[in-house]
């Protein structure tokens, strides 16, 4: 409530005297309102009469008047307009716990196991252990082997820089590194834990290793091409061979779990495509790739070749919402 008071005026400032000689004669504003000393709100504004000294942490605008100051401040915190908007809340990461938990029990205890003799002769023959014995090794299960392996590949690209978790308060590396060896069973741990948006790109950063490599056209242009070569020679499979691996599939734990590993990877690389395209600000022209990305592989990978290059000059990497 706005009490009438007495306005009080510095003593430097003029005195305003009446003058019916002067047509912009010096006096006050009769109709100026009279305010009390404390702060009074007013529409979202804290309004001081003149002569009172007022700290404004977050102003949104100030702008002087005759005879008084108007100091405008925003009541939302910090926390409302910072960056919590966009990170990920608990229920998302319990969820992503309970899979990764659910994943594990599956895979150490209700996953087929019945040829363990020959999951070890297969992941010889796949490392190259054992030597031309004449046995040739089913075509889908060497494409998937070699895919298994281009990976790690993708979303180092996908995650670095942009995927990092804010702060740096969790290292994205060491997870990447796993999943060379782990897949998905490795990455879903960081996904549980990430939070973003990423912290800054210093410029000195983009022409460091592993950052020149990871945006490298060159890099992104010989991953997709390998993948393709290698999606292409399954592809042209026999049907025969094709029922070979559904029954290895069956029966193999080794590829049991392979085969669940690259679905995993798949389902989540569109996520990863869309929050990189949207802190490079490409969403607008790159929108058209979301639903390619959800092609296996192929999809992240024609991204990961046309989306554009981060920028020279040190940045935010902050996500934008599409408007």
């Amino acid at each position: 409530m706005l009490l009438a008071q007495p306005v009080f005026f510095s003593p430097n400032v003029p005195t305003l005297t009446k003058n019916t000689n002067s047509r912009a004669s010096l006096q006050p504003h009769k109709n100026f309102p009279s305010l009390r000393v404390s702060p009074v709100p007013i529409g979202g504004c804290f309004v001081k009469p003149l002569g009172v000294r007022t700290k404004a942490k977050t102003p949104l605008s100030s702008f002087q008047k005759k005879g008084g100051v108007q100091i405008c401040r925003s009541l939302k915190k910090e926390s409302e307009v910072g960056g919590n908007g966009n990170g990920r809340d608990w229920t998302t990461s319990i969820l992503l716990f309970l899979l990764w938990a659910a994943l594990i029990y599956y895979v150490f205890f209700l996953t087929p196991n019945q040829t363990p003799s020959r999951d070890l002769y297969f992941l010889k023959k796949l490392l190259n252990l054992k030597g031309d014995d004449g046995f040739r090794m089913n075509e889908a299960l060497v494409s998937l082997w070699y895919l298994m392996g281009l990976w790690p590949l993708v979303y180092s690209m996908l995650l670095l820089p942009t995927g990092r978790s804010s702060k740096n308060s969790i290292p994205v590396w060491p997870f990447l590194i796993l999943s060379c060896f782990g897949g998905a069973y490795a990455l879903l741990p960081y996904f549980v834990l990430w939070k973003p948006p990423a912290p800054p790109v210093e410029e000195s950063q983009l022409k460091t290793w592993p950052l020149n490599f990871l945006e490298s056209k060159v890099t992104a242009l010989i991953s997709l091409a390998v993948g393709a070569s290698i999606i292409i020679y399954a592809g042209l499979a026999g049907q025969d061979v094709w029922k070979e691996f559904y029954q290895y599939f069956r029966e193999s734990k080794f590829i049991h779990i392979t085969s669940i590993d690259f679905i995993i990877l798949s389902t989540f690389a569109p996520f990863w495509v869309y929050n990189d395209m949207t802190a490079r600000k490409w969403f607008d022209k790159g929108s058209w790739l979301l639903p390619i990305s959800l092609i296996p592989f192929l999809g992240p990978g024609l991204y990961l070749l046309l989306r554009p290059s981060l920028s020279t000059v040190a940045i935010s990497q902050a996500p934008v919402e599409p408007e």
